[in-house]
This record gives C-alpha cells, sequence and structure tokens, in this order.
C-alpha cells in the first residue's frame, strides 16, 4: 500500500462555512463542554447521570508490552501450579490460574493419577514468548519450548519411585485467555520435539 498525500483547499467553500461554524459551536473546539458525554476536567465520564464505562479494565486498554508481560507471569504461575498440583493431588489451586477445557482436563487427570495411588514429580524449564494475540485482545498465544530435566512417578503409599526418568523437550502453544479480570491459561497444544 502506497502512501499518498491528502490536499486540503486553501480556503473553505461559502457553503461548507456555515456548517463548520456549527460544529464549532457545538463544541468542538469550543470553551464550554456539551453535556451529552463530556469528558469532565475532575477525570469522571458524563453519560447523563449513569455509572462510568467499565473499560477501565479491560485488556485492550493496556499498552501491548504490559499486557504481554502479564500474560507471560500468569503462565508461569500455571506452570508452577501445575507442578505443585500433581505433586500433591490436589487439582484446587489450579482454578486461579486455568480455566475450562484445560482446566477439566487437568483436573480429570490428577483424580485419575490419584486413584491409582501415585504421585508425579518434574523439573521444567521454560522459555515462553507471546507469538500473537485475538483481534480483541482477550486472548494471547504463548508458544515455548518446555524441556523436562527429569519426571519420575512414585508411590503415594510407600514413596517407592515406581518410574520415570530424564524427560525430553517439546514445543507447547498456550492459549492464554482473559477471565473475570484476570489472565488464565484455557488451552494448551504439545506440538514438535524442540
Amino acid at each position: 500500500m502506497r502512501a499518498r498525500s491528502i490536499r486540503f483547499p486553501r480556503r473553505v467553500p461559502r457553503r461548507a462555512a456555515p456548517v463548520l461554524a456549527a460544529l464549532l459551536a457545538a463544541g468542538c473546539g469550543s470553551s464550554h463542554p456539551s453535556s451529552d458525554g463530556a469528558l469532565k476536567p475532575q477525570g469522571t465520564f458524563d453519560t447523563g447521570g449513569g455509572p462510568a464505562p467499565a473499560t477501565a479494565s479491560a485488556p485492550s486498554a493496556q499498552p501491548s508490552g504490559r499486557m504481554f508481560e502479564t500474560v507471560i507471569l500468569r503462565y508461569r504461575a500455571y506452570q508452577a501450579a501445575y507442578k505443585r498440583v500433581y505433586e500433591k493431588n490436589d487439582p484446587a489451586e489450579l482454578a486461579d490460574v486455568a480455566v475450562d477445557p484445560l482446566l477439566g482436563q487437568v483436573t480429570r487427570d490428577v483424580e485419575a493419577t490419584k486413584a491409582k495411588g501415585e504421585i508425579w514429580r518434574f523439573a521444567n524449564t521454560f522459555n515462553p514468548r507471546v507469538y500473537a494475540r485475538s483481534a480483541d485482545s482477550t486472548r494471547v498465544y504463548v508458544i515455548d519450548c518446555v524441556r523436562t530435566l527429569s519426571a519420575y512417578r512414585f508411590s503415594a503409599r510407600t514413596g517407592a519411585r515406581i518410574s520415570g526418568g530424564p524427560g525430553s523437550a517439546y514445543v507447547y502453544r498456550t492459549t492464554v485467555q482473559y477471565d473475570s479480570g484476570t489472565w488464565k491459561v484455557a488451552d494448551t497444544v504439545r506440538d514438535r520435539p524442540c
């Protein structure tokens, strides 16, 4: 797409002069704000007596850099909670950092692991980056090469190691979604080895 310069007329045509004067008188550039929807100097929004709009906490209101930092922090919080959930066989704290469908999937898996009398312990390293976001900025997509340094399964009753060993590394694509005023992990997909 090429940039094109726009030429403005040097003087306003006579037919447009009354329209321009009416716009200026209506509040565009005047010193008297209109009462309909005017931004007040005190920082309130006049909507005719109603409450101020609740868009201040929307993710699109944040600068992209800050939003992406927040998303990465929430992604790391999810990973830490995920590790603790499998160590304790208790998915309760997962609801603070995850939403469905992922919340339901991990909860069912933790309960199945607990029913077998097993505990998982693992050590992962992360290097997450944001690679995309939705048009309305309510979903941000994170890509990460998750390297599992080691993963072991233990008996919950005796504490004896059942299986495990050194892990592997895979690319994970994760959806982090804005939900009820906070960012939570909604879905994750394992991709190719990295």
